[in-house]
C-alpha cells in the first residue's frame, strides 16, 4: 500500500505479484489454523467427550471447544486478508496496463512524460489557409479530463484564420491532441490506481482481532462486519466467474475445475454465491453457509419488523445447532431471509450417501422457530430410521420456497413457483453424489405434497427420483400414481384417518363444509351429505384405489371432535414417538426396502 500521493512511476513498477505472494503465505496461516480447528475437534474435544465422563472431562472439552473457535476465527480472518491481497493485485492490474500502454503510445509518438505526468510534445510543420508551411511549436499538457482544447487556429487575439496574415493566427499542432488525450489516460489510470489504494487500505487496515482470547458473540459479529466489508471491496471480480445461469451439472465442473486457493476465496469472501449454488458439493455449501450465517445474521439484526425478529430468532437457533455434534451429523446446504425464508438442511452428507431424500414442508411452515425443532427434526428423525436400515443414508428437509399460509392454501401458486426450485436442487444432488447410481426419495407433506407433484409434472420429471412418498395430502394435481414420474408401485401414501387435510373435499364441495364450521365442519359434512367420491381439494385422493399408489400403515391420530386433537394428526407422520409405525415406513422406503412397508387398505 502507498503513503501519500501515488505517483505514475509507482503504478508502472508495481509488482502485483507480490501482493499476490503475500496473500499465499495469508493463505498458509488460515489453512494450517483450519487443519488444527479440525484436529482439536475430532481427535481431541470427539475423542474425550465420547471415552471420558467426568466433570473435569467437560470442563476440558468446553476449553477445546474455545480452542477451535479461535482456530475458526484465525482461519476466517488470515482467509480475508488473503482474498484482500488477491483482490487487490486483481483491481490494479487494469489501471496498471493502461498506464503502460499509455507511456508505450508517448514513446511511439516521441513525446516526453514528466515527473509529475504532464506530456511534452515537439514541435510540428503545418501548412495555414494559403499551403504555406508554418511552424507549430511544441508545448506540455496536463492530464485532465474537463481541459477543453483551445479552439483551432485562434490565437489569444481571436482573429479569424481566414486571414493568414493576421497576427492573432496560430497554426494548430497536431500533436496538441495526442498529446492530451495520453496525458489524459496516464491521470486516469492513477486516479483509479489510488482510489482502488484507498479503498483496500481501509479494508485492511479493518482486519484485526480484539485483545483476548475468546471468540464471543461479537467477535462473529466482527467476523461478520470485516466478511461484508472485504466482499464490498474485492468481491466484484468474484461475481463475474459464477456460472449462475448454467446447470448443476456444469456448476460443478465449474467448481472442480477451479485452483484450491480460487475456491478459498470464494469461500471466505462470497460464500452466499456458493452456499446456495445446486450443483456444489454438500460439504463446500455447508462450510460456505456457515461462514455466511454470522453476516445474515447481522444484516437480519439490523431491521426492526415482527418478521425480521422471528427470522432473527431462527437463524440465531440454527447456528446455535451447528455448534453443537449431531447424530446424523448436520450439513447446511441453503439459508437465506428472501421471502419466508430459506434453509435447506441434510442430516447425513447426501454426497456419500447411496439412499438420499428431499423432504417439502407445507401449509404455514417458514424460517422460524417451529421449523428449528419440529421441521428439522422430521428430517433428522428419517434419517435416524433410514440409517437403521442403511447406514449410507441421509435425509434433507427442503425450505427452498415460500410455502402458503392459510390465506393462499387454495391456490397452486406456491407450488408452481416452487417446482422448478426443487427440481434444480434434486438435479444438484444427483450431480454431486459419488454413487453411479443413488436411490433418491422425494418427500412431500401436506401442501408440500402438491409441490412435489407439481415438480412431477414438470418436464423431465423431478430429476433422479426413485420413490415418492405423500404424507398428509390434500391432493397432487393429478388423478393417478403413474402420472408422478414413476410406476404406481414406487408412489407410497400415508394419511391418517383423523388427518382433516386429507379428507379436504374437492373445491365444488367445500363450500358447504366450511359453512357448517370450518375444518371440523369438513368430516360432519362427508358424514352427513354423503360425499362418497375419491376427490379432494386438489385432485385425486392419494389415499385412493383410484389412483392407484401404495398405502402404508399410520395411526389413525387424536379425533378432532372426539379427542380436540385439531390438526394433531396432520403433524405426527414422521414422529416415532407419536406414530412409530409411520416413521418405519418413511423410513424403509428412503432406506431402500420399501418391500418391508406394513400395508393397510384403500379409502
Amino acid at each position: 500500500m502507498t503513503t501519500g500521493t501515488l505517483t505514475w512511476q509507482q503504478l508502472r513498477d508495481l509488482r502485483l505479484a507480490e501482493f499476490e505472494e503475500a496473500g499465499d503465505s495469508w493463505h498458509q496461516v488460515s489453512g494450517r489454523s483450519d487443519s488444527d480447528r479440525v484436529r482439536v475437534d475430532r481427535a481431541m474435544a470427539a475423542r474425550l467427550h465420547e471415552t471420558q465422563q467426568s466433570e473435569s472431562a467437560g470442563a476440558a472439552v468446553g476449553r477445546l471447544r474455545r480452542l477451535s473457535r479461535n482456530f475458526q476465527y484465525i482461519h476466517s480472518e488470515c482467509g480475508l486478508v488473503r482474498s484482500a491481497l488477491n483482490g487487490l493485485a486483481a483491481d490494479l492490474a487494469e489501471p496498471q496496463t493502461r498506464l503502460k500502454q499509455a507511456l508505450a503510445d508517448a514513446g511511439t509518438l516521441n513525446f516526453t512524460v514528466h515527473e509529475d505526468g504532464s506530456v511534452g510534445y515537439p514541435a510540428a510543420e503545418v501548412a495555414d489557409l494559403t499551403g504555406a508551411k508554418r511552424q507549430a511549436p511544441g508545448s506540455t499538457v496536463h492530464g485532465s479530463a474537463r481541459l477543453p482544447l483551445e479552439p483551432p487556429g485562434l490565437g489569444s487575439g481571436g482573429q479569424s484564420p481566414l486571414y493568414p496574415g493576421s497576427s492573432g493566427f496560430k497554426p494548430l499542432n497536431p500533436n496538441a491532441a495526442k498529446a492530451q488525450d495520453v496525458a489524459d489516460r496516464i491521470a486516469r489510470a492513477v486516479r483509479s490506481a489510488h482510489d482502488i489504494d484507498a479503498r483496500y487500505t481501509k479494508t485492511l487496515n479493518g482486519l484485526k482481532a480484539e485483545q483476548g482470547l475468546d471468540v464471543t458473540e461479537a467477535t462473529l459479529k466482527d467476523v461478520a462486519h470485516d466478511t461484508a466489508d472485504v466482499r464490498a471491496t474485492a468481491g466484484g471480480h468474484l461475481a463475474d466467474g459464477v456460472p449462475f445461469d448454467k446447470s448443476p451439472a456444469e456448476r460443478k465442473a465449474w467448481w472442480d475445475g477451479l485452483p484450491e486457493e480460487q475456491r478459498r476465496e470464494y469461500l471466505d469472501v462470497a460464500p452466499d454465491m456458493i452456499g446456495g449454488l445446486d450443483g456444489i458439493p454438500a460439504a463446500v455449501r455447508d462450510e460456505a453457509n456457515r461462514t455466511y450465517l454470522p453476516v445474515l445474521i447481522d444484516e437480519v439484526s439490523r431491521r426492526h419488523d415482527g418478521e425480521s425478529e422471528t427470522q432473527l430468532d431462527a437463524l440465531r437457533m440454527i447456528r446455535d445447532k451447528l455448534g453443537k455434534p449431531s447424530d446424523p451429523p448436520m450439513f447446511l446446504l441453503g439459508i437465506g431471509d428472501e421471502g419466508n425464508g430459506r434453509a435447506i438442511v441434510a442430516y447425513g452428507n447426501p454426497d456419500t450417501s447411496k439412499n438420499v431424500s428431499a423432504y417439502v414442508p407445507g401449509l404455514g411452515t417458514k424460517l422460524d422457530g417451529e421449523f428449528v425443532k419440529d421441521t428439522m427434526k422430521r428430517a433428522q428423525d428419517t434419517a435416524i430410521g433410514a440409517r437403521r436400515v442403511d447406514p449410507s443414508s441421509a435425509a434433507i428437509v427442503w425450505l427452498g420456497y415460500d410455502a402458503p399460509n392459510f390465506a393462499q392454501v387454495g391456490s397452486t401458486a406456491n407450488a408452481e413457483k416452487g417446482a422448478p426450485a426443487y427440481n434444480r436442487f434434486m438435479e444438484g444432488l444427483l450431480a454431486t453424489n459419488e454413487s453411479k447410481d443413488p436411490h433418491v426419495t422425494a418427500i412431500g407433506h401436506s401442501y408440500g405434497s402438491l409441490t412435489v407433484g407439481t415438480a412431477a409434472r414438470q418436464s423431465g420429471g423431478i430429476p433422479g427420483v426413485d420413490d415418492v412418498v405423500l404424507l398428509g395430502s390434500p391432493g397432487v394435481g393429478v388423478d393417478k400414481a403413474q402420472d408422478l414420474g414413476v410406476s404406481k408401485d414406487h408412489v407410497y401414501v400415508g394419511a391418517a384417518d383423523n388427518d382433516p387435510v386429507t379428507h379436504l373435499p374437492s373445491k365444488g364441495e367445500a363450500a358447504a363444509g366450511l359453512l357448517m364450521g370450518g375444518p371440523t365442519g369438513v368430516l360432519i359434512a362427508r358424514d352427513l351429505l354423503d360425499w362418497g367420491d375419491d376427490d379432494v381439494y386438489f385432485g385425486k385422493d392419494p389415499a385412493s384405489e383410484a389412483f392407484g399408489a401404495r398405502r402404508f400403515k399410520v395411526a389413525d391420530g387424536p379425533g378432532m371432535v372426539t379427542d380436540l386433537g385439531g390438526f394433531d394428526a396432520h403433524s405426527q407422520y414422521f414422529t416415532p414417538e407419536l406414530d412409530p409405525e409411520s416413521a418405519k415406513n418413511i423410513a424403509r422406503v428412503v432406506g431402500g426396502q420399501p418391500g418391508k412397508i406394513t400395508t393397510e387398505e384403500y379409502r
